[in-house]
Parts: C-alpha cells; structure tokens; sequence
C-alpha cells in the first residue's frame, strides 16, 4: 500500500478489479480520475474495488513522493479507491503484479505497457479478462464491469 506494507492480493477475492496505472502529470489525469471515481461511487457496493499504481516510467508524469499523490489524488478529484506506492510497470523492476497481468493479457504492441492509464480488468477468481488502452474512457468499461458484477 501507500504506506510500504505489503497487501494480499486475497484480501480481494470475490471482487472485480480495475487495475490502473496512473499519473499526477499526465494529460490523461483529470478525465480518467474523475471516471475512475464515479465508477467506484457506483459499483463499489455491489463488489468493484478500483486498485491505482502510480508510475513514473513514462515522461516523468509522477514525480512526486507516495504521500504528494495519495494528497492530490483524494484532494482535487476525492479518490476513495486505493491508491497504491508508486510501481515500475515496465522491465526487470516491474511489480509482480504487472508482470502476471501483462503475461495474462499482453497489448498491441506485445506485452509492455506504454503509457499512463493503460486499464486491466479482473474477474471475482482473479482471472484477467481485459486489457484497455490508456485513451479508453473508463467510463466506457462500465458494461463489461457489471457483467463482472452480474449487475
């Protein structure tokens, strides 16, 4: 977490994660914070959780200390998600995490991750059912999120 201590990807068992990526600094920030947040205002309840990564692997666009982020994140768009310490995404210090989900559902372009907000979506038994390109609305992930939620 946010705090350096180590959080079990079990604690999530039985709910649908969207798993992103984010940036401070980045073009994309505003758009798909505020999204993120009214996707997890509205699904939270039913079984979403929203898991964010900040990243500062692509353009320097989050610079700032895990603290600086968390503050910026909860205060200009009041992100209730968690918002995760900062990851590398991309080569040999890739989070473990990235490293399954990418294996899992590689891009495009093979399975490197190329921007800020690239989006991955996990069903209730951990499987990962999609990837999503960072300029995809997470707004218009919503109907393959309550298919998830059989909601």
């Amino acid at each position: 977490d946010v705090r350096g201590n180590d959080v079990e990807l079990s604690r999530y068992k039985g709910k649908v994660l969207l798993i992103v990526n984010v940036a401070s600094r980045c073009g994309l920030a505003n758009s798909n914070y505020t999204e993120l947040g009214q996707l997890y205002e509205k699904y939270r309840e039913k079984g979403l959780e929203i898991l964010a990564f900040p990243c500062n692997q692509f353009a320097g666009q989050e610079p700032d200390s895990d603290e600086k982020i968390v503050e910026f994140a909860c205060n200009r768009f009041q992100a209730e998600f968690p918002i995760f310490r900062k990851v590398d995404v991309n080569g040999n210090n890739a989070a473990l995490l990235y490293k399954f989900l990418k294996s899992e559902r590689g891009g495009l372009f093979g399975e490197r991750i190329k921007w800020n907000f690239t989006k991955f979506l996990v069903d209730k038994e951990g499987h990962v059912m999609n990837r999503y390109a960072p300029t995809w609305s997470p707004l218009g992930i919503e109907n393959d999120i309550k298919k998830l939620l059989e909601v």
